[in-house]
């Protein structure tokens, strides 16, 4: 009985980190981060080219600092409300566990 309880204990610490590992806000924040530095860093010095394209407005400097804040946003709110594992199913009073 007690190897069961580990083994079971055991597979829920690794449901928990899985589920921290993969959680939504990680991916799109990392992501975004990425793509917003490249962006940024594209927007830094733009060619008379692309200034003219855009009417003057430096869009890829813009838009990098933009998709920074949301990546940064979505890092943030994982690490301030991070995503607690589901609970374990409790047995009916009735049934028998083994």
């Amino acid at each position: 009985m007690s190897d069961l309880h580990k083994e079971v204990s055991e597979l829920e610490r690794k449901s928990a980190t899985a589920a921290r590992l993969f959680d939504i806000r990680r991916i799109i924040g990392g992501l975004f981060v990425v793509y917003g530095v490249i962006v940024t860093l594209a927007g830094i010095s733009p060619s008379d080219a692309d200034l003219k394209k855009a009417e003057g407005v430096h869009i890829n400097l813009w838009t990098g600092l933009a998709m920074l804040a949301l990546g940064l946003f979505f890092l943030v709110w994982m690490k301030l409300r991070p995503t607690e594992a589901p609970a374990a199913p409790e047995p009916e009073p009735g049934s028998d566990a083994g």
